[in-house]
């Protein structure tokens, strides 16, 4: 209770210092920023660091184009163990899902980075709704979820789905799905969504739950179906296919956001600078184009509308993560 107290009060304290960052003194344009990103290149996130990147150059903030540097592995870890190590000058800054920061202080008792004390968000990038998904090695028949915990029930044997990594967001969504319908769905933690979804298609699990755009190139092709999708509203790229909440799951509802941090004591100037430019990017047209291609809705926000929604998400996510029952010793 104490940890929980602790990191509330600390990133209450980050809004208010986002708040003033606006009337702080205009921030000396940095030559570059580098921005790390904790999953492969090609990956949705990925798509949100490089073309917010591009749209940087020739800003208040920065002179130049953003650089990203993918640092794949540990669920995402690694970017932020980056990114609490780095200046904090403005000059570097790293792309995260809320599951790093909302998330991860419920599952690992020895987290290598405080997300409030360590980091000071930016702003939101982008918004992602989940999906679920099966392939071949579930029957034609399958057409709903309900269809699909009723086969899960019949064939405990072939229960299985995949999510892009334990204890991320998707691996609790399904979890849940199975606990709060007595079904056992056997997890399978994938490094990343692509062989996950590739092993979908190929008949190797059952089902996925991933960001929902992952799936959209083989839904249309017919070589999955998309069961479901996480948001509040049916995914504007697939909005043939109900949400978890329209199928009876709304418990389940979720939009998960990417959103930039910088390091813990960046001057207040340069925060609002990269604020200011990073909101501008998102709204430019082919930024918001490019990102519809892989499943993403650009959507930025102030540095304290993130904080309250990290801090909300960390508060939501607490009882979810102890009824799973998943720690990262488990």
């Amino acid at each position: 209770m104490a940890d929980r107290r602790h990191f509330l009060h600390t990133l209450g304290a980050a809004a208010a210092l986002g708040a003033l960052a606006p009337l702080a003194a205009r921030a000396q344009g940095i030559e570059q920023v580098k921005i790390y990103y904790g999953f492969p290149a090609g990956s949705a996130g990925d798509s949100v660091a490089r073309r917010v990147g591009e749209k940087l150059a020739g800003s208040a903030y920065t002179r130049n184009a953003g650089v990203v540097e993918n640092k794949p592995g540990a669920g995402g870890r690694i970017a932020l163990e980056v990114l609490k190590a780095a200046p904090a000058d403005g000059s570097v800054l790293a792309l995260s899902p809320f599951s790093c920061t909302s998330i991860y202080p419920h599952i690992y008792s020895r987290l290598s980075y405080d997300p409030v004390k360590d980091f000071v968000p930016v702003s939101i990038g982008a918004v992602m709704h989940h999906g679920i998904a099966v392939g071949p090695l579930v029957p034609a028949s399958v057409k709903n979820l309900k269809d699909f915990l009723a086969w899960a029930k019949a064939n405990p044997d072939q229960a299985s789905y995949g999510s892009p990594a334990a204890g991320s967001t998707p691996h609790f969504i399904g979890a849940l799905l199975g606990i709060h319908n007595g079904v056992d769905l056997k997890h399978v933690p994938y490094r990343g969504s692509i062989p996950g979804v590739t092993d979908v298609v190929g008949g190797q699990i059952a089902a996925m739950v991933t960001p929902s755009g992952d799936f959209i190139a083989n839904h249309k092709a017919g070589k999955l179906r998309l069961l479901a999708t996480s948001g509040k509203a049916r995914s504007p790229f697939s909005p043939e296919v109900p949400t978890l909440a329209e199928q009876g799951f709304p418990e389940l509802t979720t939009e998960e956001w990417f959103g930039f941090y910088a390091p813990a004591r960046t001057p207040a100037a340069q925060l609002a600078a990269a604020n200011a430019a990073i909101n501008a990017a998102i709204k430019d047209k082919s930024v918001i184009d490019s990102l519809a291609v892989v499943g993403l809705i650009a959507q930025g926000s102030t540095a304290e509308e993130m904080a309250r929604s990290q801090r909300a998400e960390f508060e939501r996510w607490g009882p979810l993560v102890k009824k799973v029952g998943f720690t990262a010793d488990s």
